[in-house]
């Protein structure tokens, strides 16, 4: 961190190392100084990391544990956030962009958290395991509502199902959130070595893309009553939260609006949820992007879907352009402009298709005359691993509509 700066309420901290409960620490340090974290992947490469970060224009950088332990020394001790972490999702241009909630005032700080609380049942007893890195919105939210309620955050580190398995024996855990890919490795696990006893869990929320029926089926057997929640959101907000047995009910949904949203679908089938002044956001330094998510105080993140006449939420489709491989959203674009740029390539479309154990998996079709061992070390050189594509196919052109646009589907 440059000491020439002493951090200010508004300003903003990338966050670029390993979660760990000192990242959370300072996380929540940050927060409570009014100084926003941009939590970011520490593996982005060089030119990721800049062209992400160009147009947020953090006051500091921090890539290592030890400049992190410096942060942690500069900041007041944990107290009431006041705004949200600034997470960056990016967008269909390929230009990320970053979810900007703004200094709330004590009050509305507290409304927010509180809210957060409220559907969850954080309480001063509770353990939040954490299963996906800190860096993403859920399990950070998780974690820091557990805090905020006086509980406790085990963070055994990089996913893997032995550690997790050994986590819940040891530190019986009450809550966890973990997207189906985590829950899938996990019963193959058990399946294998045997499960642990799962008793101690009141609540295991799960998101980030769509779920298997027979996972979710699983997921019901294997924990406790009542214990099992999906909810629906993005980065930029909080949409719907469906107990298990609802979906059972009614298979498919993702549930009803959450406590003090109300969720819409227009004509064309644009899912539209409105929000509490202190659920607000822009995007930063992107007016126009803003102005297009909001229609009043509902927005959107174009997303489809429709509701039923109980407001029960069905979703028919994620953004046509938006991959979700082990619940981890992937743009074409972005993937497309990095990977434009390989010598020999002339033109690349990237597109998901179906894939058992991580919901999606990243795929690229290239034309040009590019070896494929040149594509995947130019990928593994500028891309982070999740938007490395894992399969490619060398075609003579890209099929088109008649105004240009590529046919993603039909490559798919």
């Amino acid at each position: 961190m440059n000491d020439e700066h002493t951090l200010r309420p508004g300003d903003r901290v990338a966050l670029l190392v390993p979660g760990s409960l000192d990242y959370l620490d300072a996380v929540h340090r940050l927060l409570t100084a009014g100084v926003f974290p941009i939590p970011l992947d520490p593996r982005l490469t060089d030119s990721e990391r800049e062209r992400i970060l160009a147009g947020l224009a953090p006051t500091a950088t921090i890539t290592t544990e030890t400049a992190l332990a410096g942060l942690r020394a500069t900041l007041p001790a944990p107290g009431l956030p006041l705004g949200r972490p600034m997470h960056c999702t990016s967008g269909t241009t390929g230009v990320p962009k970053g979810v900007w909630s703004g200094l709330l005032s004590p009050a509305d700080a507290r409304a927010l958290w509180d809210e957060e609380g409220a559907l969850w049942g954080f309480a001063p007893d509770d353990v939040n395991l954490v299963l996906s890195p800190l860096y993403h919105s859920a399990p950070l939210r998780f974690a820091l509502g557990t805090l905020l309620a006086g509980g406790r955050v085990v963070v055994p580190g990089p996913f893997d199902p032995a550690a997790v398995t050994a986590a819940i024996e040891r530190e019986r855990p009450t809550t966890m959130f973990c997207v189906p890919t985590h829950l899938q490795r996990l019963f193959a696990w058990w399946d294998e070595h045997g499960a642990p006893d799962l008793s101690c869990f009141r609540l295991v929320a799960h998101a980030g893309a769509p779920c298997p029926v027979e996972v979710k089926h699983r997921l019901m057997a294997d924990f406790p009553e009542g214990s099992t929640w999906e909810f629906y959101g993005s980065t930029e907000g909080q949409f719907t939260a469906c107990r298990s047995e609802e979906w059972l009910a009614r298979p498919g949904t993702v549930g009803r609006a959450r406590p003090g949203r109300a969720m819409s679908a227009a004509p064309d089938g644009t899912l539209w949820c409105t929000v509490p002044d202190f659920a607000r956001f822009t995007y930063y330094g992107a007016p126009e992007k803003t102005a297009a998510a909001w229609r009043g105080s509902a927005f959107t993140v174009g997303d489809h879907g429709r509701i039923d006449a109980d407001g029960y939420v069905y979703l028919d489709g994620r953004r046509e352009d938006l991959i979700i491989s082990g619940g981890v959203n992937v743009y074409p674009t972005e993937v497309e402009q990095v990977l434009g740029t390989c010598p020999g390539v002339v033109e690349i479309a990237v597109y998901g298709v179906p894939d058992p154990e991580w919901g999606q998996r990243v795929c690229a079709s290239v034309v040009g005359p590019v070896p494929e061992e040149a594509l995947v070390a130019f990928a593994k050189e500028h891309l982070a691993p999740p938007k490395r594509p894992k399969t490619w196919t060398f075609v003579d052109t890209l099929p088109r509509t008649l105004t240009g646009k590529v046919l993603r589907g039909e490559l798919a």
